[in-house]
């Protein structure tokens, strides 16, 4: 089976939340994503939502079984030097993520209230994100 036969277009990570207004709080007010949509089968049952940022869209479940806590990921971008002066600006009480090279790209790292770990980087070899 060759590799043109199927064509992937996006990945969209599932992180695992316990508490909807901290999670609010750190991706949309902090990390500066846009809450795109809720749903809940009830109201008194668990959050399921969308939270994006450009291209870069997450879902936050507080639904026991979809995911693990804890979980990690690395999100590519431009601008990150931008992007890590925007946060500093935040001055978020429960972070100051630092802006480091490693492995030939820049990284911002960063926890949620939850544990999971987000890596935001931008190559430095000079190639966009899209290629």
């Amino acid at each position: 089976m060759g590799s043109t036969e199927f064509e992937f277009s996006s990945v969209t990570p599932l992180l695992r939340i316990f508490d909807e207004a901290k999670a609010k709080a750190f991706y949309v007010e902090y990390l500066g994503f846009r809450l795109d949509w809720e749903h809940r089968y009830e109201p008194d049952m668990p959050l399921y939502a969308q939270v994006s940022l450009g291209r870069c869209a997450l879902h936050l479940t507080e639904h026991h079984g979809d995911c693990t806590p804890g979980s990690a990921m690395r999100i590519e971008m431009s601008n990150l030097t931008g992007y890590h002066e925007y946060l500093k600006a935040k001055n978020y009480g429960h972070a100051r993520p630092g802006l480091e090279k490693a492995f030939g790209c820049l990284e911002v790292r960063i926890a949620d209230p939850f544990g999971n770990r987000l890596a935001f980087f931008e190559r430095l070899d000079g190639r966009s994100p899209e290629t």
